[in-house]
């Protein structure tokens, strides 16, 4: 529960897990898989495994950084796991499931020389073999600016390229110590250039303690970078140890700061308090390929 007294507001409810949803993640047991779902602890699980909708994690399940936000495993070296034919189970499992979109993300590699993205292209392409008409979108760390690794997945032909700023600039001493405000911001500027068709995506977590003025300097940053859809949640944290909510925002300021971030320029923009950056993933892509 987040380290504040106050209770959680009552939109914050969640479904209660049936046996579809136990169905689900058991089968995601029997590949093998991780889902960020179930390691960072989404308030929207079980909206979305009751229809059969998942962000894998791939490489592991520690990762090398230490975001104060975060509830997945800290690891200096990663527990350094082989993973093994990580993009063969995934494939088979989204066969298994039907699936016709994917959402792929991981913990961050930095004890690999590529950050990882070969991890990422080899499951891109494990899945585009079974059908190439299923779409892939990725949420890719930052790969500590390595353009080569970037190109990487690029190459492997994702849908939707997504790299999460998750927060302003000036909480990143606080918030994300080990990650760098602009050199995320250079990522999605730099897969623009790599394929500027390619839909590129980022989100904001807001309750942290940013001000309003600060946020929309944010998506002036983000629009700038060529980035095509913002997506806008409130912070959670995973227990007393993380970072403390600072506020629970309201569902007028997420429909307001939606209204500016239109009118800032992006493509998409999903805003509130349970949305997360790969929420309702499918919906958006699809929405963009009908404009």
């Amino acid at each position: 529960m987040p380290r504040m007294k106050q209770k959680l507001p009552s939109w914050f409810k969640q479904d209660i897990p049936d046996q579809e949803t136990m169905n689900f993640q058991s089968l995601l047991g029997e590949f093998g898989l991780n889902t960020v779902c179930q390691e960072a602890h989404c308030p929207n699980i079980v909206y979305c495994f009751k229809r059969k909708k998942a962000t894998f994690m791939i490489l592991g399940s520690s990762c090398t950084r230490g975001c104060s936000f975060c509830a997945v495993p800290k690891s200096r070296e990663a527990a350094l796991t082989d993973p093994g034919d990580e993009g063969g189970r995934l494939s088979e499992a989204v066969k298994e499931l039907g699936l016709k979109f994917v959402v792929i993300t991981s913990v961050t590699r930095d004890d690999l020389s590529d950050g990882g993205a070969s991890g990422f292209a080899q499951a891109i392409k494990a899945i585009k073999n079974i059908d190439k008409d299923i779409k892939v979108e990725v949420l890719i760390p930052d790969f500590e600016g390595r353009v080569g690794s970037l190109r990487t997945v690029i190459d492997a032909l994702p849908d939707v390229l997504a790299h999460n700023i998750e927060t302003v600039k000036c909480l990143y001493p606080q918030v994300r110590p080990k990650s760098d405000y602009q050199l995320s911001l250079d990522i999605l500027s730099k897969a623009k250039e790599l394929n500027p068709g390619l839909i590129t995506k980022s989100s904001l977590m807001l309750g942290l303690g940013e001000t309003e003025a600060e946020v929309i300097e944010a998506m002036h940053d983000l629009a700038e970078s060529g980035c095509d859809v913002l997506t806008l949640g409130q912070y959670l944290a995973p227990s007393k140890e993380h970072y403390p909510v600072k506020e629970f925002v309201n569902i007028e300021k997420f429909e307001r700061l939606r209204s500016i971030a239109i009118a800032t320029g992006f493509k998409a923009v999903l805003s509130g308090p349970l949305v997360r950056s790969s929420y309702k993933a499918e919906e958006v892509f699809n929405e963009l390929r009908r404009v």
